[in-house]
């Protein structure tokens, strides 16, 4: 599914694709791990866990970033609930997959259910415009200074202020990753009141983008939904045949 139909920035579709493209690499050995092909500890070691967080951070300071600039160009609110009820849908597929695969540790607040629910808080906050970069900061600060055992189970777990994290493959909560998209608002909001201008080198990269980054980056909700399944079988058939 092509996610947009308003005028596009090939370099957000670039930046958006470099991030899917390190999904991608970052799947892989995670699925390698999982065969029992590498030994690798992903959810507790560097660089590990500071790769996925920036990945994650990637793509919901895009999230903020692309919420301004189609609210630019299409402000109603029909188009917002048919793009969220994509990404709704999709993360329901991701519920059902993983369920299938992890029994009990089936992903239910993933990066897909997290954009959907930070998408229903970020459209509103969208009218604040660069205060948001304040709200972000508070955001952050709020999960830095309080954790509680009160939230350790479902479904207060999705806010994310846990004192032990939940047994499930993929958690991505709304404390501290709202602070992402509220960030992503803001300096988008700061970068409207420029009528979206590019610096020089921007624009360059605008004018020539890799093509395969914004093609990823285009298409990115579908990839991310067929890249495991593909990964998957196909380690699944080399374990198989091997």
């Amino acid at each position: 599914m092509n996610a947009t139909h308003f005028p596009r920035l090939p370099l957000i579709d670039a930046l958006r694709g470099f991030a899917v493209a390190q999904m991608i690499v970052y799947h892989f050995i995670y699925d390698l791990n999982y065969f029992g092909w590498v030994q690798l500890a992903m959810t507790r070691d560097q660089p590990w866990v500071g790769w996925r967080t920036m990945i994650v951070s990637q793509f919901l300071l895009l999230v903020g970033v692309s919420l301004v600039l189609r609210l630019a160009h299409k402000p109603g609110w029909r188009d917002f609930w048919l793009r969220w009820a994509q990404v709704a849908a999709a993360a329901a597929l991701v519920s059902a997959g993983s369920w299938l695969m992890f029994g009990s540790r089936f992903i239910y607040m993933g990066i897909l259910h997290f954009i959907a629910a930070a998408l229903i808080v970020a459209r509103p906050l969208a009218l604040l415009r660069e205060w948001n970069l304040l709200l972000a900061a508070a955001a952050f600060v709020a999960w830095l200074v309080f954790r509680d055992p009160a939230f350790n189970a479902m479904p207060a777990n999705i806010l994310g202020f846990v004192t032990v994290k939940p047994r499930t493959e993929d958690y991505v909560p709304l404390f501290p990753w709202l602070a992402a998209v509220l960030a992503g608002l803001g300096l988008a909001s700061l970068w409207r009141r420029r009528g979206f201008a590019l610096a020089p080198a921007w624009q360059r990269l605008n004018a020539r983008p890799p093509r395969l980054l914004v093609w990823l980056g285009t298409w990115a909700l579908t990839v991310y939904l067929v890249h495991q399944p593909i990964l998957i079988g196909l380690l699944w058939l080399i374990d198989r045949l091997a």
